[in-house]
């Protein structure tokens, strides 16, 4: 009697994989990045336990952290007179130095009493108007992108909110609140430090970089280069992108 064996061959590991796998990396350095982008996303729990988790002793403005939150929140939440509110409160001087913004957080707030006044037929649109022209009118001048997004913005009044074209539509997106809010994130971090997004925004651009470099080089690579930013996926079905998966700022925590 005869037996079969069946015997499965191990993949081929590629040299480079083996040669990244040698690299010792730093802890601390790896902990600074973990708590830094902790930081600058908004996550002030998640920070404060990391820290203790960690063992280290890093500088944790936690009000100010918590601060960004809640104004991040009140955006997304269509809340514009309170993040401007508590903008002022955390520092005044961010919008009076950052025109362009203030406009922007003005429309917005535009953009969300309008909805409200064109939520139902028949609804008082002065509201809209009155904040128009006391807040938004005075400052469209100024520049001739302001006045275009004014006058692009008033059209909302005249058309049906379902049957708008994709420039006023995109006015009502909720995206608008998140690309508004991480302006807002990015000013207020700008007022704070020197930096405006975390270290590991810049580490991933960086090793994006390093791989194009690497394969114009005609360097021995893999076909694909993992980030690893995903454990739940391996093999063929781990991500095949060279950036993360996001709006290139990913969002943060909400605490």
């Amino acid at each position: 009697m005869t037996s079969s064996t069946t015997s499965t061959a191990t993949p081929t590991r590629h040299p480079f994989e083996r040669r990244v796998e040698e690299v010792k990396i730093s802890k601390s350095d790896i902990n600074s990045v973990i708590m830094d982008y902790l930081i600058s996303e908004g996550y002030p729990s998640a920070a404060q336990r990391f820290a203790l988790e960690a063992n280290i002793q890093p500088k944790v403005d936690v009000e100010s952290i918590e601060g960004r939150v809640e104004i991040r929140n009140a955006i997304y939440g269509g809340d514009i007179k309170t993040a401007v509110e508590k903008i002022n409160e955390l520092n005044p001087q961010v919008l009076d130095q950052d025109s362009a913004l203030h406009f922007s957080l003005l429309r917005l707030q535009l953009v969300e009493l309008i909805r409200t006044c064109t939520a139902t037929p028949d609804a008082d649109i002065n509201p809209a108007l009155t904040f128009a022209t006391t807040h938004l009118a005075p400052r469209a001048p100024t520049n001739p992108e302001f006045l275009e997004d004014l006058e692009r913005t008033m059209a909302l009044l005249i058309f049906q909110p379902d049957n708008l074209a994709p420039p006023l539509a995109a006015l009502l997106d909720p995206n608008l609140r998140k690309d508004v809010a991480k302006r807002v994130n990015e000013a207020l971090l700008r007022s704070q430090t020197e930096r405006t997004k975390a270290k590991l925004y810049d580490l991933v651009k960086l090793r994006a970089w390093a791989e194009q470099k690497a394969r114009e080089a005609k360097k021995d690579l893999p076909e694909r280069i993992d980030l690893g930013l995903d454990p739940s996926r391996s093999g063929d079905d781990k991500s095949q992108d060279s950036g993360m998966h996001s709006n290139g700022e990913g969002e943060a925590m909400v605490t």
